[in-house]
C-alpha cells in the first residue's frame, strides 16, 4: 500500500498536536487519504480551450451560414468552449469498470448537451466483459456513432464544421454496446431516447419507444499496401427526434478515410441521407449531405486541409433561423469549399487559419441581412469567412 507522503503526515501530525484531531483520528486519517489517493491515480484529467477570430467581409451579419457554432461570432474575437474530462479507463477483455465524465463550457455547449443550462457533454459508465473478444458496455450520456467529423475540435482537419455535422446528433443518451470481431471489423449497436441532440433525459411520448444508433468500421489490413490502416464506416440511426418531432427520423451514413501512396496525403468522404429531417422539433423532410476531405501533412509541424460539400434540403433554412433568430431564410442548396492551413507552433497548442466560402446554389439570397428578429431579408448569396483558432490541450 502507497504511504503518505511526509509533508501530509507533517500536516496530520500539527494537527494533532493542537488538540484537532485524536491520534486514532490521525491514523484512520491516513488510511482514508491513501483511498482517495489510489482512486485518483486511476483517474486521468484532460480537456482544451477552444477560441477564436472570424472576419466576414461585407456588411450585413443577421443571417450567417447556418453551419453549427457560425451564428454570433463574425467580424470579432470568440471564446468558442471549454472542455473538462475526467476519465478512468475501462480494462477490456476482463470484468472490468471505468467511466467518463465530460463538461462543456462556453457559446457552443448548448448545441452539444442538448440545451441551455445543461453543461454535461458526457457522462458514461463503462462495462467490460470477457465474452468473445471482450464486449464493452457503456451506460449514460455517450458520443454520436455516425459522422466524419468529431464534437472534439482539434480532432478535425478544419476548424469549422461541415453542413453534415451540423445535422448530425453529437450525444445520446442510453446503453451502447461495443464488439470487435477481429481487428479489421467492430460493431457498435446502442439502444438510446432519441436519434438527435436533445436534453439530457428527454423522451419520446410514447413510454415505450426508443431509437437504435449503429456503426460498422472495416480497416483495412496491412497486406492491403498502401491503404492499409484505411477505414471504412457504415452507420443507420432510426427513432424519435428532439422535441418530440411528428415523424421517426431515419438517418444512413457512409464514411471512409483512405490512406495514399503519397507520404502524408490523406483522403476521406461521408455521404448522408436522411428521412424526416428535424430541426427544433420541426420536420424538414429529406436531406442530404456529400462531403468530401483531403488532408496533407506538408511538414511534422505544417497540415494543409481542404473539404468541399454539397447540402440539400429544407433543413438549411430551418438551421439558419433556429441559429441565427431570423424567419423564413430560403436556402435549400449550399456549397461550401474550406481551406485551412495548422501549424503547430506551441507545445499543447493547435494554431489554424481558415479560408471558407459558402455559396447559395438554389440562388436565394440566404445570407447576409441588417436586421435583427423578423428584420431585413437576407441579401448575399455568397458568404466569404476567414477565420483563426487556437486551442489549448491539456
Amino acid at each position: 500500500m502507497k504511504k503518505p507522503s511526509l509533508k501530509t503526515k507533517r500536516w496530520t501530525v500539527g494537527l494533532a498536536a493542537v488538540g484537532l484531531i485524536t491520534v486514532p483520528a490521525l491514523s484512520q486519517a491516513e488510511e482514508k487519504l491513501v483511498v482517495v489517493q489510489t482512486a485518483l491515480s486511476a483517474t486521468v484529467l484532460s480537456g482544451y480551450v477552444d477560441t477564436s477570430a472570424h472576419w466576414n467581409p461585407g456588411t450585413g451579419n443577421a443571417n450567417p451560414a447556418p453551419y453549427a457554432f457560425n451564428a454570433g461570432k463574425q467580424d470579432g474575437f470568440n471564446l468558442n468552449s471549454i472542455v473538462v474530462q475526467l476519465q478512468k479507463p475501462v480494462s477490456e477483455g476482463q470484468w472490468g469498470a471505468g467511466y467518463t465524465g465530460m463538461l462543456m463550457f462556453g457559446p457552443d455547449a448548448p448545441g452539444v448537451t442538448g440545451a441551455p443550462g445543461e453543461f454535461v457533454r458526457e457522462a458514461h459508465v463503462d462495462l467490460s466483459t470477457p465474452i468473445g473478444n471482450g464486449l464493452l458496455f457503456q451506460v449514460g450520456r455517450f458520443g454520436n456513432l455516425i459522422g466524419y467529423e468529431s464534437t472534439t475540435s482539434y480532432l478535425n482537419a478544419n476548424y469549422t464544421h461541415s453542413y453534415a455535422w451540423s445535422i448530425q446528433p453529437t450525444e445520446h443518451t442510453g446503453i451502447l454496446a461495443t464488439y470487435k470481431f477481429f481487428d479489421a471489423l467492430t460493431a457498435m449497436v446502442g439502444v438510446a431516447n432519441e436519434v438527435t441532440t436533445g436534453p439530457i433525459n428527454e423522451k419520446s411520448l410514447v413510454e415505450s419507444k426508443k431509437a437504435i444508433v449503429s456503426l460498422l468500421t472495416f480497416t483495412a489490413p496491412t497486406n492491403w499496401g498502401f491503404l492499409g490502416g484505411s477505414t471504412f464506416n457504415a452507420g443507420i440511426d432510426h427513432g424519435p427526434g428532439t422535441g418530440q418531432a411528428p415523424h421517426d427520423r431515419t438517418h444512413l451514413y457512409l464514411g471512409a478515410t483512405l490512406n495514399t501512396p503519397v507520404t502524408g496525403l490523406t483522403l476521406g468522404a461521408e455521404y448522408d441521407s436522411i428521412y424526416h429531417t428535424d430541426v427544433a422539433g420541426a420536420d424538414t423532410g429529406y436531406g442530404m449531405n456529400a462531403v468530401g476531405y483531403a488532408s496533407y501533412k506538408l511538414t511534422p509541424k505544417m497540415t494543409l486541409a481542404l473539404r468541399g460539400e454539397y447540402a440539400r434540403g429544407a433543413y438549411l433554412g430551418a438551421l439558419a433561423d433556429a441559429n441565427n433568430g431570423t424567419l423564413g431564410n430560403p436556402l435549400r442548396k449550399v456549397l461550401a469549399l474550406t481551406g485551412t492551413v495548422q501549424y503547430d507552433l506551441w507545445q499543447n497548442v493547435i494554431s489554424r487559419l481558415e479560408f471558407r466560402w459558402d455559396h447559395a446554389v438554389d440562388g436565394t439570397d440566404a445570407f447576409g441581412g441588417r436586421g435583427a428578429l423578423g428584420g431585413a431579408a437576407p441579401d448575399k448569396r455568397n458568404e466569404v469567412t476567414v477565420a483563426a483558432n487556437l486551442i489549448y490541450k491539456f
